[in-house]
């Protein structure tokens, strides 16, 4: 079955940086969409970024924009999320998700990888 596992989180100093991996499995992702979300106590979910596997087109969220970049290994099958210049705002649960490039809805999502961000 098609697996989403994310990893890289942690514990980081405001202004520091942070690299979040997505390892995808279970089936062929190259008509897919990955995209990153974050979730903060007592907040609703938020889109973060996206990237399409096949053309390496990204979207950003205009929180991250200039900060953030999103890359994928397509050898790997792995999908980052580069976090520079982070801030106390950034801190969240960083989720990455997959829906097909025709359809709007995420119908795939990992566990999650805590980001913490001190001032």
């Amino acid at each position: 079955q098609v697996q989403l596992v994310e990893s890289g989180g942690g514990l980081v100093q405001a202004g520091g940086s942070l690299r979040l991996s997505c390892a995808a499995s279970g089936r062929t992702f190259s008509s897919y969409v990955m995209g990153w979300f974050r979730q903060a106590p007592g907040k609703e979910r938020e889109f973060v970024a996206a990237i399409s596997w096949s053309s390496g087109v990204t979207l950003y969220a205009d929180a991250v924009k200039g900060r953030f970049t999103a890359s994928r290994d397509n050898a790997k099958n792995t999908v980052y999320l580069e976090m520079n210049s982070l801030k106390p705002e950034d801190t969240a649960v960083y989720y990455c998700a997959a829906r097909r490039i025709s359809y709007g809805e995420y119908e795939y999502w990992g566990q999650g990888t805590q980001v913490t961000v001190s001032s």
